[in-house]
């Protein structure tokens, strides 16, 4: 039997999948080396808009409805929204598979931290890795100032937050070059022995605040940094949610060299991001073993980064928060290619699988897109999505189901959103209230309900009471 190929995942948290967009401003060298020797998809997408569900999803194949975990595990009691373990994750696929797996860094899918579990051998909080982490956070300073530095202190009464800053700290000794060295760590042993191995490594940046390095940061000129043509969307009243409205003007009055100074902060974080995870990537081509490895990276979501006047994620269905990140070469896999092809999070797992010759999950709400790694050309049979939201703190239910170029936003707490993402990539003109387009409507509106259904949705496929009948064509066939 051939040897199975070597799995190095890179997973980084809340970075916009147009990052890595040729034309992007962003310098990352290493992540482009990867583009290079495989496959960048252009239309990847998150399946939530925060970290617990989509890592959830991510690991299981699942959407949220079905794993059980509808938003960020920290900002609810230890009775709700709870992983439900009784579905299988790719990681004890690969580890029946005779893999060696390790997973460094960010988890925060459920909350036992007991990674070994869910198939991870080693993991972060084990020795010898705990300990590498203990001795590079000794190392760092016991204060670290940021300056300069923006600040939100807006409404009154609110505690004063960071939005983005510079540190004397360098990346070695912050989160992302601690995980990056406990993943090289397991890779020094797992290259020595004969199994293949799987190793993640996770960190959490670019979310906010964005904190960056001074030498990352003094590479960007803010003032030559382009905002975004969308950054004075707030849509006039009826034309977009309310809701959208109100979030944006925490940042109102946030001047526009501070907006700058945050796009160039979070550029050189992901700068930043890149050299580390170079580090792991150099040590596999000197031990010879890149060309026998699957390299995947991508991101648990995006962040809006000032489009419509906001920041972070959770409020807005935009595609600054949905399309991720998503690259991946190696074995089986095109040089060099580029795919339009509408992939999910959840899918990875099953791709991941497939390639590696394991056995598959099973039950899942996606389907393996190794076809679409193999034959980027094949990406015009992968034309739809779907994506849930659940809110966070603040209760809410948002749909998002794309169609080719069209998207539409089932909103149950305002007005819904449609918008021609070819014709309107900035997503400036909400088409749901536009006569001539109620048949497209009701049309990706049943889309919807189908695919809520097919994946086994058992509460809005419901929702049939009277006050209940939110969207603009029913759940029935």
């Amino acid at each position: 039997m051939p040897q199975r190929p070597n799995i190095l995942f890179l997973m980084v948290d809340q970075m916009q999948g147009q990052v890595l967009d040729p034309s992007h401003p962003c310098r990352t060298p290493n992540f482009d080396r990867l583009a290079q020797r495989g496959v960048r998809i252009t239309r990847a997408y998150t399946p939530n808009a925060v970290c617990s569900p989509a890592r959830a999803s991510l690991m299981t194949g699942l959407l949220p409805h079905n794993h059980g975990v509808l938003e960020v595990i920290h900002c609810v009691d230890d009775d709700q929204c709870n992983l439900r373990t009784e579905h299988p994750h790719w990681a004890q696929r690969l580890s029946d598979a005779g893999y060696r797996t390790g997973y460094f860094g960010k988890w925060h899918v459920e909350r036992s931290e007991r990674l070994d579990r869910f198939g991870w051998q080693a993991f972060g909080a084990q020795e010898p890795y705990a300990s590498v982490a203990q001795k590079l956070k000794a190392d760092a300073p016991a204060k670290r100032k940021v300056d300069p530095a923006v600040y939100l202190d807006h409404p009154p009464s609110y505690p004063r937050g960071l939005l983005c800053g510079v540190t004397d700290a360098p990346p070695e000794l912050r989160g992302m070059g601690i995980h990056t060295s406990q993943a090289l760590a397991f890779l020094e042993q797992a290259l020595e022995a004969s199994a293949p191995w799987c190793c993640v490594a996770s960190v959490t940046e670019p979310h906010d605040p964005f904190v960056c390095g001074r030498a990352a940061y003094e590479t960007y000129d803010p003032e030559a940094l382009p905002l975004p043509g969308n950054c004075a969307d707030r849509g006039a009243p009826g034309a977009k949610p309310g809701l959208y409205r109100k979030c944006a003007s925490v940042w109102d009055g946030v001047p526009e060299q501070q907006h700058r100074m945050a796009r160039a902060c979070y550029y050189a974080s992901i700068t930043e991001i890149d050299a580390q995870f170079g580090r792991l990537i150099d040590r596999l081509e000197q031990a010879g073993q890149l060309e026998n490895t699957i390299v995947v990276l991508t991101s648990d979501h995006g962040e809006l980064l000032g489009a419509h006047g906001l920041y972070c994620k959770n409020i807005s269905a935009y595609e600054e928060v949905y399309r991720i990140p998503m690259l991946a070469c190696g074995p089986g896999i095109a040089a060099g290619g580029t795919s339009a092809a509408r992939v999910g999070l959840h899918e990875l797992g099953p791709t991941l699988l497939e390639l590696a010759g394991a056995e598959p999950l099973g039950a899942a709400d996606g389907r393996s897109f190794a076809e679409v790694l193999k034959d980027p050309a094949r990406g015009a049979e992968w034309s739809t999505g779907f994506a849930a939201y659940y809110g966070s703190r603040y209760r809410l239910t948002q749909n998002v189901y794309w169609d080719g170029d069209w998207k539409y936003v089932h909103n149950g707490f305002d007005i819904d959103e449609l918008y021609d993402l070819a014709a309107d990539p900035g997503e400036l003109h909400n088409l749901a209230g536009e006569p001539a387009q109620a048949g497209r409507l009701a049309e990706l509106a049943g889309k919807m309900w189908d695919r809520l259904r097919r994946t086994g949705e058992r509460n809005l496929t419901h929702a049939n009471y009277p006050p209940l009948r939110l969207a603009p064509r029913g759940p029935g066939a």
